[in-house]
């Protein structure tokens, strides 16, 4: 095991990490942030999708002690002071959700997308999500959750 310091959600924390362990199982192991799911080990579906210094990455490719004095972004990261990000909101207003799986994955991706670009067009925002598997909704609703949370991000009528 070796100790490793990393700041979740804001908030500076330390752990012990085998060399293998894998940050989604950090994160939701002895962290306890079960946001973040597992959902094929293969990285194909995105559902533990979370953002490190700031860019969207499947927690299940990327090592414990990759993380180590860098910063990472969970869902339950998002809302702040009790109040949901843009994004959860608009997932909701939008019901971009159906089981709810993937949605967390879905919601970091789109965060990431929405910082690097804060008005994507639907293929854009369609070529983002690409490594966000849904097995649910069909996507309508999921690219019109990410079209009104860029609306409400750059202040305009959703």
């Amino acid at each position: 095991m070796k100790p490793i310091q990393l700041t979740v959600n804001g908030r500076v924390v330390q752990a012990d990490a085998d060399p293998a362990t894998l940050l989604v199982e950090l994160l939701r192991g002895p962290l306890g942030l079960t946001g973040t799911h597992v959902g094929c080990d293969t990285s194909q579906c995105g559902a533990c999708t979370v953002l490190l210094d700031g860019q969207a990455v499947k927690s299940c490719s990327v090592l414990a002690v990759q993380a180590a004095g860098r910063e990472v972004t969970t869902v339950e990261g998002l809302a702040k002071d009790g109040t949901l990000h843009p994004v959860q909101e608009a997932f909701i207003a939008c019901h971009g959700l159906q089981c709810g799986f993937c949605t967390p994955g879905m919601m970091m991706t789109a965060t990431c997308l929405l910082r690097e670009n804060p008005k994507p067009s639907e293929a854009e925002i369609v070529h983002a999500l690409e490594g966000n598997l849904c097995r649910c909704t069909g996507y309508v609703n999921i690219v019109a959750a990410v079209q009104q949370a860029a609306h409400v991000m750059n202040g305009e009528a959703a």
